[in-house]
Parts: structure tokens; C-alpha cells; sequence
């Protein structure tokens, strides 16, 4: 996917000095958008596209907090008991992280309650909520027996229990596209289908610096000055975003091809029109791309970030949009002739109305189409 997308003042991805993030390219400074925030604002996407949340993973330390509140659902324990039990079940991942020491004396609920909460995972884990009722299942029939016994034969009731293959199998769809890495137990780790490049604009741009001063409304009139004041530093970018999906591995860790075209379809409808939201409230930077071109290969992946090795110039108020395009263009045509690395399906949605434009841009991709076409028919491509 290549996605060409103008941002206007904005800090979309700020770094720990509050400044928005760049990089050098092509010997110029650049506004950057870490990959990291992009995929993040994709999986956010997901649900507001309408992805059946049972579909969707999620990403957290407090995992044993959540199989709690999934197993006082399912069952009749309480809320201490259903705690004490997810606890011994998440212990079995093995990747439960230090405890930590709790100060003073606390009744058992309280204890209880307090255990599960501390019992963080060493790792944010990222896991579906199919994943979680499949943990249930493991014990729901015998839930209030399990949880009458001691801790001792509660880890000896449990010893047979295989709780890693509830989170091994039944991936969410963004578990299966982003991947999951567990370092102290690789079985429970999940090859990423995708990648994601950082954001980089087509072009150079300094940053930019936004002065403000906030008004006391009840400060009394003949006292003046802020009540607060403050900086916040910005640029304004036309961006190169890329990824790729690797259709083989998404459909080995969803196990299922029809899942794994409808997980592609999800990510690039997520991807294309989601946007991190960094300052969003004082910059209101939602945009629509420009242009978003898909290519499908059956040997390497192809950036075709190199378009924008030499940053891309404004001519006579043209603006670095439709300079960009022709750039995109050129660099993937150059790619194709020159290396013989072709596409299978190439397919593009942009609304360029210069024809020299226009022409380049069909003679890459092809024919210009609506985004739901497009997207529709890379799933009928992705189909056979």
C-alpha cells in the first residue's frame, strides 16, 4: 500500500521533547510519524469501521484483572473468588511479572482483589476476547470447586490445564496482521503478516513553533496578563505512508483464507483512513489521503519511498501533493522496467484532475477507481 496524505499544521507524533518527530532523507530534515502510532491508530480504526469486536484483540498488562471480570461473568463465583482463580490460570502463561509488595493489613477480598491487579504480565500481552472465553471454558464447569480449594491443590488441579493453547490458537485479526512477541515463552509468540513504515514526507520542512497564552475568565479586570502561557511546536507535511500484508502468513495465524482476505480488506480501510491523535484537539488534522495506490506481488514487497530520495519541490503554487504523485508514479514505473519486479494487480483511488498527471499515474497503476471499488477489488484479486 502507498498512500500519499497531506497534513496540515499539526503534531501528529511528538517525541519526548514535545517536538514533533523527524528524520533526515535525502540529506534534508523531514516531519516523521513513527510506524508505531499509525498501526496504533489502525487498530483503533477498526472497531469505528464496524470490525465485530470479537474479532479484535487487546493489549494490556492486566490480563488476569480481565479473565476475572470474564470468569464472575460466565460463572456464580464472586469477584474475590473469580480473582483468585484467574491468577492461578495467568500464572500458567508464564509471563507473569514481579509482584508488588502491598503495604499494610487487608481483609481477604480485599487481598484477593489487590493480587489480581498486581499480578501484572511482565509484557503488555496482546490477546482476543475469544481468547480469554476460551480460558473460561478451560473451568467454568467446575468453577466453585476449583475455587474452594487451597492455593497448593488449586495449582495441582490446574497442572493438566493447558491455558497456552486457549492464547496459541483463534487469533484476533490484529493479533494475526501485528504480530505478538513474548521472549520468555516463544511458543505463545505470532509472526507479524505485516509491516508499517514510518510516515515521511515527500519533501523538507522545518518545524514550526505555536505561542499561546490562556485567559483567567474570573482574574479581575484591572489586573492583566495570561493566566497561562505556553509553546507547542508543529509542521505541515505531504506524506509517503507504506505497508504490506503477507497474505501467507496472515492466513496461517488465522487459519482460515476467507478470515485472512477479510483481515486485508479491514487493514487497509483501517489504514487508509485512520489518523494518530496527537494534539488533535488543538489542530483538528483529520485529512483524507490524496492518493492511495496497492500493489499485489507474489515474490518481494517493493517501498517506494526511494521516489522521494531527492525531496520533492513546489513549482509555481502547485503544492507537494500532485509533484508527489507524479514522483510515486515514476519511481514505481522505474522499479517495474528497470529491476522486472511486477506487480500481479496494481489498483489506484486518487482525484488528481491535471492529465499529465492523470497519465502517469494510470500508465503505474491503472485506471483511477472509487476507494470501496478499489478495495473491492483487490479482495476479488486476493480471492483467487
Amino acid at each position: 500500500m502507498h498512500v500519499l496524505q497531506t497534513v496540515p499544521p499539526a503534531n501528529v507524533n511528538r517525541g519526548a521533547d514535545g517536538a514533533p518527530k523527524a528524520a533526515f532523507y535525502g540529506g534534508a530534515r523531514r516531519p516523521r510519524v513513527s510506524s508505531q502510532a499509525w498501526k496504533r491508530s489502525t487498530r483503533i480504526a477498526f472497531a469505528l469501521l464496524g470490525v465485530d469486536p470479537q474479532l479484535l484483540g487487546t493489549r494490556t498488562a492486566a490480563v488476569a484483572e480481565h479473565l476475572a471480570e470474564a470468569i464472575a461473568q460466565r460463572t456464580s463465583l464472586d469477584a474475590d473468588k473469580a480473582s483468585r482463580l484467574a491468577v492461578a490460570l495467568i500464572s500458567k502463561l508464564g509471563v507473569s511479572g514481579k509482584k508488588e509488595k502491598s503495604g499494610g493489613k487487608k481483609d481477604e477480598a480485599e487481598a484477593t482483589e489487590e493480587k489480581a491487579k498486581s499480578e501484572a504480565t511482565a509484557y503488555l500481552l496482546f490477546y482476543g476476547v475469544r481468547q480469554i472465553d476460551n480460558i473460561v471454558d478451560l473451568i467454568a464447569d467446575r468453577a466453585e470447586e476449583l475455587a474452594g480449594l487451597s492455593d497448593a491443590k488449586l495449582a495441582a488441579e490446574l497442572k493438566g490445564t493447558d491455558v497456552q493453547a486457549a492464547i496459541r490458537d483463534g487469533h484476533p485479526i490484529d493479533v494475526a496482521l501485528f504480530g505478538r512477541m513474548i521472549a520468555d515463552n516463544k511458543g505463545l509468540s505470532v509472526d507479524a503478516a505485516c509491516q508499517v513504515a514510518h510516515a515521511l514526507a515527500t519533501h523538507a520542512a522545518e518545524e514550526e513553533e505555536d505561542y499561546y497564552v490562556a485567559i483567567d475568565d474570573r482574574r479581575p479586570k484591572e489586573e492583566s496578563g495570561a493566566g497561562m502561557i505556553g509553546r507547542i511546536g508543529f509542521n505541515s507535511a505531504t506524506l509517503y505512508r507504506y505497508a504490506a500484508v503477507s497474505l501467507h502468513q496472515l492466513e496461517e495465524n488465522l487459519a482460515d483464507t476467507k478470515t485472512a482476505i477479510e483481515a486485508v480488506t479491514a487493514f487497509v480501510n483501517g489504514f487508509v483512513r485512520s489518523m494518530p491523535t496527537g494534539y488533535i484537539n488543538a489542530f483538528a488534522h483529520q485529512t483524507m489521503p490524496q492518493l492511495v495506490a496497492i500493489t499485489v506481488r507474489d515474490t518481494q514487497p517493493v517501498n517506494l519511498v526511494t521516489a522521494f530520495e531527492k525531496p520533492v519541490t513546489a513549482f509555481a503554487g502547485s503544492g507537494y501533493a500532485e509533484p508527489s504523485a507524479r514522483a510515486l508514479a515514476t519511481e514505481h514505473t522505474t522499479i517495474r522496467d528497470l529491476w522486472g519486479v511486477q506487480a500481479l494487480w496494481s489498483g489506484i483511488t486518487h482525484g488528481f484532475t491535471d492529465q499529465k498527471t492523470r497519465d502517469q499515474l494510470d500508465g503505474a497503476f491503472g485506471t483511477a477507481v472509487p476507494f470501496p471499488a478499489l478495495v473491492g477489488a483487490l479482495a476479488a484479486e486476493l480471492a483467487k
